[in-house]
């Protein structure tokens, strides 16, 4: 017992992720893990999402950031475990189809680490008008075995935030 508690000491202290095993296709590349991202969320009203999977791109201590305008005009940011986004998009998904599709791509990568620039717009139904578009932020990192979502921080459109045209304009 004393060198499992030494041992879960060790891991935690090191940082090292304990998540769910990814689909080796998932995590292969930037390209798959942000596609991966992208259809783990979408889906219509109803339907369970497959929250292991979203689990199994993220880090542990990742986390979701979302910085949007209130209804007063503020800036408010919120900061948000993954279990804290699934706890928070379950009820939601319940009842209203999400389906959130890429536009366009800016991305930048050095040695292990990546910075996506997203742009997406999200619908009720796939054929229905967009009714939020924005900007999703996504910094990763490689491990030298696969690629890990260390953070998602998104801002939606806004009337004083309009997408610049160069995020719409696919790479």
């Amino acid at each position: 017992m004393k060198k499992l508690a030494t041992l879960l000491l060790l891991v935690l202290a090191s940082g090292s992720t304990l998540a769910q095993d990814a689909r080796p296709a998932d995590v292969a590349s930037v390209d798959s893990i942000v596609a991966a991202l992208y259809d783990t969320i979408s889906g219509p009203a109803g339907k369970a999402r497959d929250w292991d999977r979203l689990r199994s791109l993220f880090r542990n201590d990742g986390r979701m950031v979302v910085h949007s305008t209130g209804k007063d005009g503020a800036l408010n940011t919120r900061v948000l475990s993954l279990e804290d986004y699934i706890t928070r998009v379950t009820p939601v998904f319940a009842k209203d189809g999400f389906y959130e599709s890429e536009l366009a791509r800016k991305g930048e990568e050095y040695g292990q680490i990546a910075q996506v620039f997203s742009t997406y717009e999200a619908r009720h139904a796939p054929a229905d008008k967009p009714f939020v578009r924005g900007i999703n932020s996504i910094q990763l990192v490689n491990d030298g075995k696969r690629w890990w979502i260390s953070q998602l921080l998104w801002q939606p459109e806004g009337e004083k935030t309009p997408l610049p045209e160069r995020y719409l304009k696919p790479n």
